[in-house]
């Protein structure tokens, strides 16, 4: 039996809590509900909103119906606070519906690992903001976001 892992593995310092935020930031950024769904546990538990996936089969789904309605989906995390196997992040999102309304969406998400550096436990809570398509401040192509690309606290989120 393989044991799976995906180091970083806790317990997280700075800088290896930073490196999981911008792992699970250029994952996300993907929009590939599958390769997402790898870094969390097979019965990793959810809440995101009002919905409450569990396990992976379920997070892919849930990501899959998620990215079907946020259009150009571009996604900035920041790194909040961490302890040992838990990490806390703020972020944001612009993504636009299938009538061209645009939203920047502010979060913020606590995050619970296992030994091997899975994600076990997630929280999410969210507000979508309507913007105008002026106001979108997340411009890069659509993946991973640039290294020099400004971070939230630069940005002014």
């Amino acid at each position: 039996m393989t044991i799976e892992t995906r180091p970083p593995i806790p317990p997280y310092t700075r800088e290896t809590a930073i490196q999981k935020v911008r792992m699970a930031e250029d994952g996300w950024n993907s929009r590939d509900p599958q390769r997402v769904s790898m870094v969390y546990t097979v019965d990793s538990q959810w809440r995101n909103r009002a919905e409450f996936p569990k396990g992976r089969a379920e997070i892919v789904e849930f990501l899959t119906q998620k990215w079907a309605k946020e259009h150009d989906y571009r996604l900035i995390k920041e790194l909040w606070a961490f302890d040992g196997n838990r990490i806390a992040v703020r972020f944001a999102y612009e993504w636009h519906d299938d009538a061209g309304n645009w939203f920047r969406s502010y979060g913020n998400e606590n995050w619970q690992f296992d030994a091997n550096g899975l994600m076990e436990l997630r929280y999410a809570s969210i507000n979508d903001l309507p913007i105008k398509e002026t106001d979108r401040k997340f411009f890069w192509p659509l993946g991973r976001r640039p290294d020099e690309y400004a971070s939230l606290s630069e940005l002014g989120l």
